[in-house]
């Protein structure tokens, strides 16, 4: 389609596109006419912008309006066209710093990734991680307040996970040890998925010399990590900033169903392998995806890879389809590839 211009189509639609982006409304032939670099009359632009609506890269909202790019047209913009811009030292100090401590605890890494793009992107954020599966190093419980442990586990390659868990009234500092070395002996070295089962057999076969109350906090640590990220994570920062723009009940109800959709296992999969298959930063533009053509949304994906260089998860943000993609692809970008050196 982008062949099919001839250079001066070409810049009035980018400058039909960049002024949407700017406004989010409709542009008239004689905001175009001003702001070209060759001198056209407003008349004919205006029969340039029709051959581009012909063409279904522009439409009307309403009569005698001035045009808007459509879904198509602007799926070929950002493909064809965009010249993507640098993050200033500013934006890239600032996810740096964001991210710079929590390096040692992924979960928390990965949650101040997505708040600090969508802070700076004012959209939302969001990032999939799939379960960890890293041997374990180390596992330790230690006493919080009565009814409260700390689980600390450390896997192989340095990330530290840490998380809160009920433990029976009455615990004693000695058997969080012995739970601590019961899982130890069973686990370093091991994944988790890996030393599940057996452990949790041996438990309710009652093989296992432990006193009800420790291996009551056995279950617990063990069901803290195997159960909400049996699938993966899922984490979304900035919702609200998508209902800014937000005015009809319909759209409201849209973006609604997106965040609920978002929540499922069916769609963490698939976020996941929309960055699987690619080397960068993957742009899905309104239908361009079933997930985020109902919502009028975008998506600016990208991959995180481990030392390995293997795709570990994804990062990236949803907006409205007139977002500033020149701005917010390097920005998705360079945080996926920062996360990337960060996790090792």
């Amino acid at each position: 389609m982008i062949t099919e211009l001839n250079d001066r189509s070409r810049e009035i639609f980018r400058q039909i596109v960049d002024t949407y982006l700017e406004t989010g409304e409709a542009v008239g032939s004689r905001t175009i006419a001003r702001r070209l670099s060759m001198s056209l009359s407003p008349a004919t632009v205006r029969n340039v912008m029709a051959d581009l609506e012909d063409l279904g890269l522009l439409f009307a909202p309403h009569t005698s309006a001035g045009r808007m790019p459509t879904e198509q047209g602007l799926r070929m913009f950002v493909n064809g066209i965009l010249e993507v811009g640098n993050l200033s030292e500013s934006e890239r100090r600032r996810i740096e710093s964001q991210c710079a401590g929590s390096v040692n605890t992924m979960e928390g890494l990965l949650e101040d990734a997505t708040a600090a793009l969508s802070g700076l992107s004012r959209c939302a954020g969001l990032v999939f991680a799939p379960k960890t599966e890293s041997p374990l190093r180390h596992i330790e419980f230690v006493h919080l307040s009565p009814g409260r442990a700390l689980v600390i586990l450390v896997t192989e390659n340095g990330v530290v996970e840490n998380r809160v868990i009920e433990i029976p009234n009455g615990m004693t500092p000695s058997a969080l040890i012995e739970a601590s070395n019961f899982l130890s002996a069973r686990l370093v070295g091991r994944t988790l998925s890996e030393a599940y089962d057996a452990i949790m057999d041996e438990l309710e076969g009652q093989q296992a010399q432990l006193d009800s109350l420790t291996s009551k906090v056995v279950e617990s640590g063990l069901a803290s990590w195997s159960g909400d990220r049996k699938d993966g994570l899922l984490i979304l920062r900035g919702q609200a900033n998508l209902l800014e723009d937000v005015n009809a009940t319909t759209d409201l109800e849209r973006i609604r169903s997106l965040f609920e959709a978002l929540e499922t296992k069916e769609t963490m999969l698939k976020l996941l392998s929309l960055a699987d298959t690619a080397e960068g930063v993957q742009i899905f533009i309104g239908a361009d995806n079933q997930l985020f053509g109902l919502s009028g949304c975008s998506l600016i994906v990208g991959p995180y890879k481990n030392q390995e260089n293997n795709v570990v998860g994804t990062i990236g943000i949803i907006g409205p389809t007139r977002m500033n993609y020149s701005r917010i692809i390097p920005m998705v970008d360079y945080t996926a590839k920062l996360i990337g050196k960060l996790i090792g």
